[in-house]
């Protein structure tokens, strides 16, 4: 049961709650408000519900008078307005940074942004192969242009580095030994750990090397018959400087 507020009855706060206009009256209200034009109506219905129940809140612990359908009203505006119509918004770039992770990383270029405009606007062949006339792959679109930048045989798309390196691991090394320098067990963003993307997978981590310093040797002597991959990971967010040593790619094959 709700609790009256502090120096008031239970028939006042009754009293109080039942002052407040309904979800419809409220909606009806807020019909003209250009401010809000082009908010779908479950949106507008849900913000003025949580209106609605933070201002009963507000009456139980506070008491009156209780807010009339204009204030609602403004406040409903103003909570609309912050969040915006959409979640995402252009931006200004004055970072230094051109590939910026936070800010969209790669813009899309004028003949990009024409063909997604084009594309998108109308029924497309994303998963039809339209010369067999069968239902296709939504991964062979992007699939030919990544074999031709990577030269690799064969290509998918996943949303982050963490999703790739823990396909990877799994096709690649699952029950096997896969080797890494103990100064690339990185975390990176999203809390991804490089230890727990390698257990999820099913490889068993073999550490080589120390934190600032691994070399060639340390590499060969952790090789053996059960070893199936040399993990070369990128120390993207982070930098150790000083007295160190790492080992190129080139050179991990050797």
């Amino acid at each position: 049961m709700p609790r009256a507020a502090k120096g008031a009855g239970a028939g006042d706060v009754q009293g109080l709650l039942r002052a407040l206009p309904s979800v419809d009256v409220l909606i009806g209200a807020l019909a003209g408000e250009s401010a809000l034009a082009g908010v779908p109506r479950p949106r507008l219905a849900a913000a003025v519900r949580e209106a609605l129940a933070a201002e009963r809140r507000r009456l139980l612990e506070a008491g009156g008078p209780a807010a009339d359908a204009a204030a609602l009203g403004g406040r409903i505006v103003a909570a609309l307005t912050r969040s915006g119509l959409f979640s995402l918004a252009p931006v200004i770039n004055a970072t230094g940074v051109v590939l910026h992770t936070n800010l969209g990383r790669a813009l899309l270029s004028p003949l990009a942004q024409e063909r997604l405009r084009e594309v998108a606007g109308s029924y497309s062949n994303l998963e039809m192969d339209v010369s067999r006339k069968e239902r296709g792959s939504r991964y062979s679109h992007v699939e030919g242009l990544l074999r031709r930048l990577s030269g690799a045989e064969a290509a998918i798309v996943v949303n982050n580095c963490a999703a790739a390196v823990l396909l990877a691991l799994e096709s690649l090394a699952r029950g096997k030994e896969v080797i890494v320098s103990r100064g690339e067990l990185i975390e990176i963003g999203g809390e991804f750990r490089l230890p727990d993307i390698m257990a999820a997978s099913g490889a068993k981590l073999v550490e080589v090397g120390t934190t600032n310093r691994t070399r060639i040797g340390d590499y060969r002597r952790a090789m053996g018959s059960k070893t199936s991959l040399i993990l070369k990971v990128h120390p993207s967010n982070f930098r150790v400087v000083g007295f160190t040593h790492a080992v190129p790619v080139a050179d991990r094959g050797q």
